[in-house]
């Protein structure tokens, strides 16, 4: 069950392809240099694979429970959490000012792969303690950040985020929580909430829940949603904790997977109110929960990217040491399964899509530190833009990818990956909520379809497309087998990937069930054109290191026969992707209701 991260993949994206050098120019990124970023990504490995990986099984086997309104994590888990808060973990991307490292994203991306492929569940509770620094840091009052933000940063405290009740899933319209001013500056809040993430555990000590819920006069809908922080335990003038406040834990749920992530159902003021303070303005609550949601969604991308690296690690370590029949060529007895071609493809299958991954994330991440730390606004507005198309790409396809690379992963060990004590099954369940949780893959491409591609006529998508087209032109120049391999798919991704977008904005008006009918389809083909493009990029780069003498030969050759596997195996599935979504709208809505 041993994880070794793959920190030379890292350190190569981040340099070569998500512009290290660049970011670190820009203003508050002085301090991410190529030798610190090394030295932080060098430790985060041996915390991810020394501490935290360990965990991950056996709190599989013996997840967290609930008692008399208390929730005991899985053994290690508490002791894992006081260590990663008092490294420092937790604060890597935030500001100096508030106890962080303020380091660019870029440098806290790989560490958050990391800690998901060292254990999800883990990995779970900062996750949500940064979504709510970043809320905080936004849309918080300067006394809301001097009494929260070291606390969160330091690991001390850690964040809920609050959005599901009963009846209100992905359609917060009908959240009913309540919450009443009291003429002093606070509310009481009265509400159930479900599904909430780390809502009670014993890792820390308090809680910060960033709570949706509606005033007494709010208006119907959306419109009418505040945000609100009600503590665990109330905090005292002088930042010391006082009486426990009206929110408590009712149960837990039994799951698929995660099961060591304590998901609870938490109510709110059964007892009289529970204490909260306003964030930011009244009615304007859910666009403050979407800077978490944000943050959030990216992080769960990095959690599918993270799971399928620990899946591939352990089928390549599983089809190198299982041995069974003879090769296909004649070999004198049994050899280890990874000589069978059928392995080698689902190997390949896993390494490229994962690869594909998180190049993609990775540069992401460049893009999101350009927006914001550059000097020049319409660069920050530019490059914003890009981030925001590229965030339901990376939540939505790396999440789908890693249920296919986690089941390809169970393949691989044949019937010993059915079987819960390999471990290999784990990484499935484990993935399958991440489809699901921070917005559905449906949403995502309903927000790529809308917001990012719709709302401004394709310009983004549009300028990504011409940088891929750039790409082609290098590939073409170097005019090797393999780069004129990768050009011809690319090419061919990229015309694909153009019609949809040219046909979404045509028919977004005129036909919108039949635009958001192949939405998840236009996802899919985004994640593969996207990972593609990265991967082409990432062969460029290897071929001229090679061609200069320059690095690890073996690790450059085995990046370029990488990026040609992605290229003939998964970007060549482009063309029909793109003929599903502007040709074939009509099939899904054929059937009337009562036919099914």
């Amino acid at each position: 069950m041993s994880y070794v991260a793959p920190v030379k993949d890292m350190l190569f994206l981040i340099n070569e392809l998500a512009g290290l050098a660049e970011v670190n120019a820009l203003p508050g990124c002085e301090d991410a240099t190529a030798e610190t970023v090394e030295a932080v990504l060098e430790e985060n490995a041996k915390f991810a694979g020394e501490v935290v990986a360990p965990l991950n099984f056996p709190g599989d086997l013996a997840p967290s429970y609930w008692k008399d309104g208390e929730v005991f994590t899985s053994k290690g888990f508490k002791e894992a959490f006081k260590m990663f808060g008092e490294a420092g973990w937790q604060g890597v991307q935030h500001p100096q000012e508030f106890g962080g490292q303020g380091l660019p994203k870029l440098v806290a991306t790989p560490c958050i792969e990391m800690l998901n492929a060292a254990s999800i569940s883990f990995a779970l509770c900062p996750l949500l303690t940064d979504g709510a620094i970043e809320a905080l840091l936004t849309a918080g009052s300067d006394e809301q950040k001097a009494i929260y933000l070291e606390n969160l940063i330091s690991g001390k405290w850690t964040g809920t985020m609050n959005l599901t009740e009963p009846q209100a899933g992905s359609d917060l319209a009908m959240v009913r929580s309540r919450a009443v001013p009291q003429g002093d500056g606070t509310f009481k809040v009265y509400g159930t909430k479900i599904f909430i993430t780390y809502g009670e555990h014993d890792m820390a000590e308090n809680i910060v829940h960033l709570v949706l819920a509606r005033t007494p006069d709010a208006p119907e809908g959306v419109k009418g949603i505040s945000l609100f922080i009600v503590p665990k335990f109330l905090v005292n003038a002088d930042g010391s904790l006082g009486a426990r406040n009206d929110a408590h834990c009712v149960s837990i749920e039994h799951k698929l997977g995660i099961k060591a992530s304590p998901t609870a159902v938490l109510q709110f003021g059964d007892n009289g109110g529970a204490i909260g303070t306003l964030v930011g303005e009244e009615n304007r609550g859910l666009e403050y929960m979407f800077i978490m949601m944000n943050a959030a969604r990216f992080g769960v991308g990095m959690q599918g990217i993270g799971v399928a690296e620990r899946a591939y690690q352990k089928a390549v370590q599983y089809a190198k040491d299982r041995v069974q029949s003879r090769d296909l060529a004649g070999s004198a007895g049994p050899v280890a399964i990874i000589n069978h071609p059928d392995v080698r493809r689902m190997l390949m299958s896993m390494r490229a899509q994962t690869e594909g991954a998180r190049a993609l994330a990775y540069v992401a991440a460049g893009i999101s530190d350009f927006a914001h730390h550059h000097a020049d606004a319409a660069v920050r507005k530019a490059n914003q833009a890009k981030y925001e198309y590229l965030v339901p790409i990376v939540k939505g396809w790396s999440t789908e990818m890693s249920l296919d690379v986690t089941s390809t992963g169970v393949q691989v060990h044949g019937g010993m990956g059915f079987i819960e004590e390999t471990g290999a099954a784990q990484h499935y369940r484990d993935a399958k909520i991440l489809t699901i949780y921070e917005g559905t893959t449906a949403i995502q491409a309903n927000d790529l379809v809308g917001r990012k591609t719709s709302r401004d006529g394709g310009a983004t998508a549009k300028a990504f497309i011409a940088d891929m087209r750039a790409t082609e032109a290098q590939l073409t120049a170097i005019g090797s087998v393999d780069m004129l391999a990768i050009q011809r798919q690319l090419a061919a991704g990229t015309a694909a990937l153009e019609d949809v977008v040219d046909y979404v904005v045509t028919n977004f008006k005129q036909d919108i069930k039949g635009v958001f009918a192949g939405s998840v389809l236009y996802l899919k083909l985004a994640g593969i054109v996207f990972g593609g493009w990265q991967m082409a990029r990432a062969a460029i780069i290897a071929q001229q290191k090679l061609d200069a003498g320059e690095g690890d030969a073996a690790f450059l050759k085995a990046k370029i026969a990488t990026a040609r596997y992605f290229a003939d195996h998964i970007l060549s599935a482009a063309q029909g992707l793109r003929s599903a979504i502007v040709e074939g709208s009509a099939g899904v809505m054929a059937l009337a209701e009562d036919q099914f």
